[in-house]
């Protein structure tokens, strides 16, 4: 690995600065229109008349296209292109919206999962690769991992602010839709889909990427190329030791934290009055998301302590997050319990851009969309297993108990970072 020279955003040309806040623009609004439903996807689906299990088999179904997708469509924006590849995934999302604001069938719903999942996959390490790449041209062996902090703070506000405005929309807009027979919830979803189709037109004006073949034959040859790139990047990661010990410590983190991001509210809920329970739950999403955009933008700073060894950044930051883990299991009150919780978002927002720096400077550009979704397919599965696990033993014992085992998992990826450490010091030599 070459070395990289700091990071100044003043320093940097006009052409690298305008890719930045195109780039942070482009993520706020694509996550702001994800957002709008984010708080409010449970309640729109019991309002529909959806049971429990009924909710878990639509997750599922998001979760089974998802991963089923995720690898084949992020080689194909490395044959065809990314812009084109992200496009798509935008009309699958309006089509998801539209057809969840169609129906209460349980069979239509499904549909539209499934084309959530299918637009997560398109989505997935293609607009992050054109970002590095076009970087990397504009500001040659400048360290990348603020630029991508910078991006991930902008994603994580668009998230925050579209949940606060899709909790308040069906209490502000809720009786009007109701008089004309839509779902209180509706609004939330309409909305979406609004900013949804900025999003497809700020794409399609303000991403600029070289064009690649567009005749029947480019595109044939991009589908079948996909089996191609994929085994090239699986076995770049099998046998590229770094990429393979970065890859196990994120899924093992996933593991662990993913079950408090989507457990927490039952735990908290039962600290809440009753009266303001929900709400309460719904501000504490918005801080969750905004803790998160502070710990990426704190990122950098952080990782100037350890020198911008992002290795040793990951290695600190999972052992506070073990910790906090331990400490957020066993609180009993609730601004207790939120003071822990903003404190583990912020490490979480800490613990991105320094893994994805790593990641980035282990893979050439044809292979860059693959490894981000080999990346996001593996984070996917830790996820899933993490969730069965804790679902588990939170069945057998508690929901405390589960967690802090999660902690024990969370020690265990910051020694792979250890050893992740190790590796890159002696690629340098």
């Amino acid at each position: 690995m070459t070395p990289e020279t700091a990071f100044s955003f003043s320093a940097l040309s006009d052409s690298a600065q305008r890719h930045i806040r195109v780039f942070q623009i482009h993520q706020f609004l694509d996550r702001f229109a994800m957002g709008l439903t984010v708080a409010v996807v449970a309640l729109a689906l019991t309002d529909r008349g959806m049971d429990l299990f009924q909710i878990s088999l639509l997750f599922g179904v998001y979760s089974l296209t998802t991963m089923t997708m995720e690898l084949p469509f992020g080689g194909l924006a490395d044959s065809i292109g990314r812009k084109p590849v992200f496009l798509t995934a935008v009309i699958a999302s309006l089509i998801s919206l539209a057809l969840f604001l169609s129906s209460s069938n349980f069979y239509v719903l499904a549909l539209s999962f499934a084309f959530i999942g299918f637009g997560r996959a398109l989505r997935s390490g293609t607009l992050d690769a054109w970002f590095v790449e076009t970087f990397k041209t504009t500001a040659p062996n400048v360290d990348v991992q603020p630029a991508l902090a910078k991006a991930q703070t902008a994603n994580a506000i668009g998230l925050a602010m579209g949940a606060i405005l899709g909790g308040l929309l069906p209490d502000i807009l809720g009786p009007y839709a109701q008089s004309l027979g839509f779902s209180p919830y509706d609004t939330s979803y309409a909305a979406s889909f609004a900013v949804m189709l900025g999003v497809f037109a700020f794409t399609k004006l303000a991403i600029i990427e070289p064009p690649r073949p567009k005749h029947p034959r480019g595109l044939i040859q991009g589908f079948a190329n996909v089996p191609l790139v994929i085994k090239d990047a699986g076995l770049l990661a099998l046998k590229h030791r770094t990429l393979s010990l970065l890859l196990a410590a994120l899924a093992i983190f996933l593991m662990a934290t993913n079950p408090v991001e989507v457990l927490w509210p039952t735990f908290a809920k039962p600290m809440l009055d009753a009266t303001f329970a929900n709400t309460a739950i719904g501000a504490l999403t918005a801080t969750y998301f905004f803790a998160i955009a502070f710990g990426a933008a704190l990122s950098p700073h952080v990782s100037k302590l350890f020198k911008r060894h992002h290795a040793k950044t990951l290695v600190a930051t999972f052992t506070c997050l073990a910790a906090l883990q331990i400490a957020l299991a066993y609180q009993g009150h609730i601004l207790a319990f939120a003071t822990v919780f903003i404190l583990y978002s912020i490490c979480l927002g800490i613990c991105e851009t320094p893994a994805s720096s790593i990641l980035h400077r282990c893979v050439a550009d044809h292979q860059r969309s693959t490894l981000l979704s080999l990346r996001s397919l593996i984070q996917q599965l830790g996820a899933a297993l993490g969730l069965l696990l804790t679902g588990s033993v939170a069945e057998l014992y508690s929901l405390s108990i589960a967690w802090s085992l999660g902690a024990v998992f969370l020690l265990l990826a910051a020694v792979l970072c250890l050893m992740l450490e190790k590796q890159i010091k002696a690629e340098q030599i």
